[in-house]
Parts: C-alpha cells; structure tokens; sequence
C-alpha cells in the first residue's frame, strides 16, 4: 500500500491476507457443510450473525438444520446446551465479545460445567475489527482460560479452520475458537505434512537465533517476520500453539529447552494480560526454565477504532512491527529483560 493511499472506511473490516496471497472464501462454513454430509446430528445455530460468522453457507446447505436465535447470545447458549443434550452436535456462532462477555455464565454452568458437545465459533477475535472496543475482543482467552472443561483453539488460517472443524466434531466436548472469516489467508499449505490437531503445538520453521511462538493471525506474521529476517541473516524458529488449552506443555517445553540461550517470543492477537504469553510464562517458571522472554500482542487498554492496517502497526502486530521487535532484542540479545 502506497504511504499516501488515503484508507477507506472498509479498511475497518479489512482481510488480513496480504497483496496476491492465497485465500478461501468462508472456510469455516464450506468445512461445516462438507462434514454435515456425513454427520446427521451436526447443527448450526446463530444469534443473527449468520452472515457474518459464515454460518450461512451451512443454512443455505441445509436449511432444516439452521437455527437463527435472533439477538439473543444468552438463549443461543442455552439452546445450544439443550441440543447437545438430546445428542446433536451443535456449532453456535456469534461474536466473540457477545460470547466471552455477555454470554459467559451461560457457556459455564449450562455447557462447560455439564460438559455438553457445544462448539462455540465466535468470530472478530482480538483485533481483527477497526470499530473499537465494543467489537473488540482484545480479552476473551483471559476470560475463558479460566473455565474448567472448555478447550480454546486459535486457528492461524483457512487450513487450520477446515481442518479444525472435523477435529471439534470427533472431540468429545466444549470447544471455544476464535473464528477467522471472509477471505481468510492460506499459510499452511506451504508446511508439507501439517495437521493441525487438537492439543498440539508444531514447530513449523526452525532457527537457533530466536523462537517465537504464537497463535492464531499471529502465526501468519510471525513466519512472515521469520522469513524477512532470514534474508537478513538472523534465523528464526516458529511454533503454532493453535490450541491455548489444553496446553502443549510437553511439546513447549522440549522446543524452549534446545536451545536454551534462544530468546523466547509469544505472539498473540490477544491483550498481553491473561492469554498465551502468560500462559507460556507461567509454565516455564513453574519448570524452573529460565530464558530471555518478550511478549508480542496487544496492550492492557481499550483500543482505537480505525482502520485494521493502521491499528496492527500502532499497536505493534503487524509483520513490520514484529520484524521491528526482534531485530531489537535478538541482535542485542543480552538487552531482553524477562517480563514473566
């Protein structure tokens, strides 16, 4: 993008996929309906946010089975709960804000405490909007980390996304994931043999210079700052921790390990205060592992609204910025304070 393109209200809700990268329309909603076809008990449900979670694609497919809730996350979950209880599968679609805040007692004692099938698929997960904080679900793994019984995925692309859909439906239990939708970036295809499955974490590019692991979009960027600065001769591991709970402990814990004077970065599209990182922080400690350790995500506040390519760079996300960060701690590396 020139410096002097003047962006366009839709920069709000722009894709993340960059200039000529690989997409998929909808992969979430073409993956549902494809797994429906062998699946009778699988339903989709949504609280007016068809559209707009690509629950549509599944309502278009199979109308008899697509229950719009209207505007109301509440009885979304509870509906949601009742479905599971009489033996369907159902994926519930909405926001992630209405999930994570408005919904949340809802998700624990009608679904999380009793365990139900529910697949909850919320999309605009951290800051994937430019229209503040009332669509900005800067906090929702802090929340929902907390929750017994409840496994949160954060996919990085329409692979993962695809891919994920069959693994919720084989897996017995709440699930909470963090929908990414529209034209969504194919970044996986690149990685010859992965599988994104439920609970484990894949180190995706190898490097003896610093390690970053990461979640969701983040993962997209981070191999795109991997990439940049190879050319610069810095080389850069990448770890996909697409499920943030269960963590990959086992798997975390042996890639930090083989190279212990490795700087430690975590990525996430997510507040600094409650998701990955400190999930990741608290586990070295509790081994006794100690390395140098830089968060990557977004801050403790309430965000602006604007444009999505603006707001990644001001609050340090974007590729660029990502590059930025590591190019000033990995070149200096006896700079990295641990902020565990």
């Amino acid at each position: 993008m020139s410096a002097k393109q003047k962006l366009k209200t839709s920069a709000m809700i722009a894709s993340i996929a960059g200039e000529g990268q690989p997409t998929t329309s909808a992969p979430f909603g073409h993956a549902l309906v494809e797994a429906a076809e062998k699946n009778p008990k699988i339903v989709g449900m949504t609280a007016d946010l068809g559209k707009y979670t690509d629950l549509h694609i599944f309502a278009q497919a199979y109308p008899d089975r697509y229950y719009q809730m209207g505007m109301a996350e509440q009885l979304l979950m509870m509906a949601g709960a009742g479905m599971a209880r009489e033996g369907f599968i159902p994926f519930v679609t909405t926001y992630s804000v209405f999930a994570s805040r408005r919904a949340y007692d809802f998700i624990c004692l009608a679904i999380a405490e009793e365990k139900l099938n529910v697949k909850i698929i919320s999309a605009l997960p951290g800051l994937t909007t430019g229209y503040g904080p009332s669509h900005q679900a800067t906090e929702d793994v802090a929340i929902f980390r907390g929750m017994p019984n409840l496994t949160i995925i954060d996919p990085c692309d329409a692979v993962d996304i695809e891919q994920s859909v069959q693994a919720m439906v084989d897996f017995d239990g709440p699930v909470y994931l963090r929908l990414l939708r529209g034209k969504v970036p194919r970044v996986m295809d690149r990685f010859e043999g992965y599988r994104f499955e439920i609970g484990k974490a894949k180190r995706l590019m190898d490097g003896s210079d610093a390690l970053i692991i990461s979640s969701g979009l983040m993962t997209m960027r981070a191999i795109e700052a991997a990439d940049e600065l190879k050319e610069k001769g810095v080389d850069v591991a990448v770890m996909h921790c697409a499920t943030i709970k269960p963590l990959d402990t086992d798997a975390i814990l042996a890639e930090v390990r083989s190279h212990p004077d490795r700087p430690v970065f975590v990525a996430e599209n997510h507040s600094i205060v409650g998701g990955l990182g400190e999930s990741i922080a608290s586990l070295l400690m509790k081994e006794g592992v100690s390395v140098k350790f830089r968060q990557i995500g977004l801050p403790d506040e309430f965000l602006d609204a604007g444009a999505l390519p603006t707001l990644h760079d001001r609050y340090g996300i974007s590729t660029k910025e990502v590059v930025k960060t590591l190019e000033q701690h990995v070149s200096t590396s006896e700079e990295i304070k641990p902020t565990i």
